[in-house]
């Protein structure tokens, strides 16, 4: 019996199945997900921004001048707007994740998911009414 050098009795070879770079276009649930994943890079610019903004105002109108100015380049503007919309893109499929990620009862009934989502998305938009509302006035 003749036995193969890169085989050994105790160490077989594993079958390793090739998978492209790009395996998560194949559906759109795996897009959304990298997506999602991807938006949290954008979540993480805001709260950058959000800090510059605060630096800025505490250290007064000359300061938050030129951060108003800074912010008015065309590259900055651009990289805001993208990120508003994977913000948006994060809160939303975040709330919609919410019923599979917590369960919340009520005595002993089990609150439906579409409540809990339901609940996200009406503070959601009571919390930006609110916003709105002290930012207008």
């Amino acid at each position: 019996m003749s036995v193969r050098s890169d085989y050994t009795l105790h160490h077989p070879r594993w079958l390793r199945v090739r998978v492209s770079t790009y395996w998560w276009l194949r559906r759109g649930s795996y897009l959304a997900f990298i997506l999602r994943e991807f938006s949290s890079v954008f979540v993480a610019w805001f709260v950058v921004y959000l800090l510059l903004v605060v630096r800025a105002v505490t250290q007064g109108p000359v300061s938050y001048d030129e951060l108003l100015r800074w912010s008015a380049t065309p590259i900055v503007l651009v990289v805001n707007l993208v990120t508003l919309l994977f913000v948006v893109y994060h809160a939303v499929t975040w709330f919609n994740l919410a019923p599979q990620a917590m369960v919340v009862k009520v005595g002993a009934t089990r609150v439906p998911g579409f409540l809990i989502a339901l609940s996200n998305y009406a503070a959601w938009v009571v919390v930006s009414a609110a916003l709105a509302w002290l930012l207008v006035s």
